[in-house]
């Protein structure tokens, strides 16, 4: 794909992209097309959606109660935008820190960053120093806006050459006291649709963090592909979720996607299931984005509060059970639209939605993603037979000048480090992790296989199952359990529940060893961290 010029004054980003033989092959399809070759994703968003369907429609709306219409919406991020430009500095393809929890602010700010020209990078207000220093470094980052309240690890990462501007403080300085001063409106820098518009980290829980490159288009396709043909949201819809804008789940699905459809969202920290319910009930949310393990903590709430107003549940960030999705349904008489995303590719390209859901498998992919099984050499798999997932479509990977792009790209397809099976019908259900597949006494055994089943006994609450290095085996399958209601973990339990996957799987699946625990190692999204349970004990 040859790029088209670029606005950028710092081409730092564009300089640091792959090699173009080391690029996935992009698939532009239709929705592509009407991409102009000049194209800003935040005037997009925001400028176009207002023109499109007004001002006076709600756009951000707080856990207080507050609700920011578009109109407002876009002269609190023109303000910015001037004062990013004017004041401090930022020059388009600046890289620009956002740190903070889940706020209209901080949406704002990462619009503003949009129609500087500059390039976002967001990260969690979890972050500590040694991770964000890491970062600043990677990324070549000089300009941070930070919520006041989370500036300390900032501050002590001791960026060289850092510029923090805090916003929500009492300081004379604070970026939402100098943005008053500044005008509206804001001529939105005219951005090439290939100039760098983020760039999104990796966890780095297996090594140095990688820095994921996304396009001014590629933030469009998202909102174009997975929410307009599967999601399918409406201008009245009011989103809302847990995962924290720092992950591309959690911007995708509280940022673009309802900005894009001019729908509203609330936006607040994550504050567990209760939490999430009472907003539901007293916000009449309509769209929920958050993970499988939230839907399943629900679920023993759900008569306590009002849900009638939810029409949309998405779940991503780890593989759906289809003993969690038969329960919502049963519960809500909603089903649960399962997908599979990656950072490398921004969001979602396997999901289905309303009569094409499956329980128990991912879905199809995307329109405008392919996808196939492939063996480790790349060669595709026939139906039926477990492999490693590979896609393509109008995003990719490209990482930020790492040598590991080699090994998520190969032959033109984004290597998303799955296993799984593409069924004959062309629905493809996950087996593990790549790396998450237990090899015990010569037999492949898929851990989340073993999960369900466990989840089917009504004393689990949650379950994650690991290899741990065993002399006679090579792996052992141990199983690390949370069991509802304060029941007994003990030896009869663990006897139990051997008993009951025996008689759900073939014997040489079951676990040899159970772990009792009062709960999972969980990133800030629900993610399940087994990584964090390898070489547990167990009896």
């Amino acid at each position: 794909m040859e790029l088209g010029p670029s606005a950028h004054v710092d081409t730092f980003a564009r300089d640091h992209l792959p090699p173009p033989d080391q690029w996935p092959q992009l698939l532009l399809g239709p929705a592509d097309e009407r991409y102009p070759d000049r194209l800003n994703c935040g005037a997009e968003l925001l400028d176009g959606t207002v023109a499109r369907l007004g001002p006076h429609r709600p756009a951000l709306r707080e856990a207080t109660g507050e609700t920011w219409s578009y109109g407002q919406l876009q002269e609190r991020v023109d303000r910015l935008a001037h004062t990013l430009t004017r004041e401090l500095g930022v020059v388009p393809g600046n890289r620009v820190l956002l740190r903070g929890p889940t706020t209209p602010w901080l949406a704002a700010c990462w619009l503003a960053v949009m129609k500087a020209g500059a390039v976002a990078v967001t990260v969690l207000a979890s972050h500590r120093a040694g991770e964000l220093a890491a970062i600043c470094e990677i990324a070549q980052v000089r300009h941070a806006l930070c919520d006041a309240r989370c500036a300390e690890d900032l501050v002590r990462a001791r960026v060289p050459g850092l510029r923090i501007t805090e916003y929500g403080g009492r300081s004379p300085g604070d970026l939402l006291r100098r943005a008053p001063a500044h005008p509206a409106p804001y001529q939105a820098v005219p951005t090439s649709a290939d100039d760098v518009a983020l760039i999104a980290f990796t966890s780095g829980t297996t090594g140095r963090p990688k820095g994921c490159m996304h396009f001014h288009r590629d933030v469009l396709a998202i909102a174009d592909t997975f929410s307009a043909r599967v999601l399918r949201p409406r201008p009245d819809d009011v989103f809302a979720g847990s995962p924290p804008l720092g992950f591309t789940f959690g911007l995708g699905g509280l940022v673009v996607f309802p900005l894009r459809a001019g729908a509203s969202v609330l936006l607040g920290d994550w504050g567990g299931p209760a939490r999430l319910l009472d907003d539901v009930q007293h916000h009449r949310i309509s769209v929920l984005f958050t993970a499988p393990t939230a839907y399943r903590a629900m679920l023993g709430r759900l008569s306590a509060y009002d849900t009638s107003s939810l029409r949309r549940c998405v779940s991503a960030g780890e593989n759906l059970p289809a003993a969690t999705w038969r329960e919502w349904y049963a519960a809500t008489g909603l089903r649960i639209i399962n997908g599979i995303g990656a950072t490398e590719l921004l969001h979602i390209f396997i999901s289905a939605a309303d009569d094409r859901i499956r329980p128990g498998t991912t879905g199809l992919p995307v329109p405008g993603y392919q996808a196939r099984v492939v063996d480790s050499e790349g060669r595709p798999l026939p139906d039926g037979e477990p492999g490693l997932l590979a896609v393509r479509g109008p995003t990719g990977c490209r990482y930020l000048a790492d040598e590991r792009q080699r090994d998520y790209v190969r032959d033109g397809w984004n290597l998303t480090g799955d296993t799984y099976v593409r069924e004959p019908d062309g629905y493809f259900r996950f087996v593990a992790r790549a790396d998450d597949m237990i090899i015990s006494a010569g037999y492949n055994i898929a851990g989340p296989e073993v999960e369900e089943a466990l989840l089917r006994h009504p004393q689990v609450a949650e379950a994650a199952v690991v290899g741990r290095p065993d002399p006679d085996r090579g792996m052992a399958v141990v199983a690390h359990v949370v069991l509802r209601g304060g029941a007994p973990g003990g030896q009869e339990t663990a006897d139990a529940l051997r008993a009951f996957v025996r008689a759900e799987l073939a014997p040489y699946k079951c676990p040899r060893a159970f772990v009792f625990q009062d709960a999972l190692p969980r990133t800030p999204t629900g993610k399940l961290q087994r990584f964090r349970l390898r070489g547990g004990r167990g009896g």
